[in-house]
């Protein structure tokens, strides 16, 4: 018998890609763009969600 692997639960909200960098549109002195990290407010930048967790797309009316 295969041993199963955990299933991982992606977050539904930022599709397991939990940080991104946006770009200000400035340059810092030595010539880099400056950036901003912004985290997804539902996983909190894990990338993952809770067993608990449900989406409003999960609920039915």
């Amino acid at each position: 018998m295969m041993p199963q692997t955990p299933t991982v639960r992606v977050c539904s909200h930022c599709d397991g890609f939990p940080v991104v960098h946006i770009t200000t549109g400035s340059l810092s002195p030595d010539g880099q763009r400056d950036t901003l990290p912004a985290a997804c407010p539902v996983c909190k930048g894990t990338g993952t969600r809770s067993a608990s967790f449900v989406s409003p797309a999960e609920v039915s009316a």
